[in-house]
């Protein structure tokens, strides 16, 4: 394996257990009405940026956002768009 795939792979296991956490912290907060709450504009901001599998799996780890159309159908969009990405980048530097 070559060091760039082991960086690219370290990255979007990192992203994605960060977006995985701020679901768990978010679903904590929700409880205290007082709480600063994480957005939902950052959520999909970290589904987007190649976190879309932690905030997924968050989801429903934590039975956060499952209620929201929105979340239940831009999350999935979210990670096809980020697999694609993935794959046309990977064409991309292997020249194929």
């Amino acid at each position: 394996m070559s060091n760039l795939f082991l960086y690219i792979l370290l990255f979007f296991f990192a992203i994605n257990f960060i977006a995985f956490l701020i679901m768990l912290e978010d679903k904590v907060q929700s409880s205290n009405p007082d709480a600063k709450r994480i957005s939902e504009g950052m959520m999909f901001f970290l589904a987007a940026a190649f976190g879309s599998v932690g905030v997924y799996a968050g989801m429903f780890a934590f039975r956060h956002k499952t209620q929201k159309w929105y979340f239940l159908i831009g999350i999935p969009l979210l990670m096809a768009q980020n697999a694609a990405t993935i794959y046309l980048a990977y064409l991309f530097w292997t020249g194929i």
